[in-house]
């Protein structure tokens, strides 16, 4: 019973020790300013690293903005891991922490667990010849597997795309595989419309390229007015035409819809009958289309 009390005595010693009470207030003191200088340090550096490429993008020298973009967020992603990660290291000094036995037990355990990281490892080499070969950035419209979107980071280990439909797909930079890159070359689209067989064809080829001669002026994301390459198919009583477009990359949808759109109110204007779907009803003496 004398020895509990005597232990218990020692300890409330140590708790009300102004030293200790010192010791906490300086550690507390200098963590809450290791943390603020780290935050205000990430900041700083983010918003420089933005600055710095802004003004390389906005340079007459020839620069990828889609590869600025990626370096930048990747730089971005790098300064946040070195200024945190040293201010781990700060704070567990200033509680006292020996750092230079922690990390050489770090270096044994991770030496240990090394074996098991090799996928880690993978996806950080695979991410770095990713950027360094410019196979994809940041703003572009890819495909990998079942993912497709549009690119929004590549980190060291993952990368990030935003679906079409709201969904983001989070892949590992080692399982990537086969790239589709639809944001890299201009884009290419087939309008096909149906017209009736009995339209006056000539007519409908002389209102068609009239129209499409204007497009240009009026979409800047076409590289050349479209081109009307005649009946791609006949069948029944129905021709398909077809007109080929080539514009900026990603484009090539907007661009389609305005042609239909306008060319079926331009065949209406003009009476060139297109082909609509017809139902039929049968009687027990005559048949009646709608």
């Amino acid at each position: 019973m004398e020895k509990n009390k005597k232990l218990m005595e020692k300890y409330w010693d140590k708790l009300t020790s102004e030293d200790l009470w010192e010791k906490v207030i300086d550690a507390s003191i200098e963590i809450l300013l290791i943390l603020l200088v780290s935050w205000i340090a990430v900041r700083l550096g983010k918003k420089f690293i933005k600055k710095v490429f802004l003004i390389r993008m906005r340079s007459p020298l020839s620069h990828s903005e889609r590869r600025q973009r990626t370096i930048s967020r990747l730089l971005q992603s790098v300064i946040s891991y070195v200024v945190y990660f040293s201010a781990i290291i700060g704070i567990l000094s200033s509680l006292n922490i020996k750092v230079a036995g922690l990390l050489a037990g770090a270096g044994i355990v991770g030496l240990a667990i090394g074996f098991g990281a090799q996928s880690l490892v993978k996806d950080v080499i695979t991410g770095f010849f990713i950027i360094f070969e410019d196979q994809f950035g940041v703003g572009d419209y890819i495909k990998i597997n079942a993912a497709e979107g549009t690119v929004v980071e590549i980190g060291l280990r993952t990368t990030k795309i935003n679906g079409a439909t709201g969904e983001q797909f989070i892949i590992p930079n080692g399982a990537i595989g086969e790239v589709v890159n639809y944001s890299v070359n201009n884009s290419k689209i087939f309008i096909d419309l149906q017209m009736a067989t009995d339209a006056d064809f000539e007519k409908a080829e002389g209102v068609i390229n009239k129209y499409l001669e204007t497009l240009p002026k009026m979409h800047k994301e076409l590289i050349a007015a479209p081109v009307f390459l005649g009946v791609q198919n006949v069948k029944g009583t129905e021709v398909t035409i077809r007109i080929a477009a080539e514009t900026l990359p990603q484009q090539q949808y907007g661009v389609a819809r305005t042609i239909r759109r306008d060319i079926t109110k331009l065949f209406e204007e003009n009476n060139i009958p297109m082909v609509y779907p017809k139902m039929m009803f049968y009687g027990k003496d005559e048949g009646r289309s709608v």
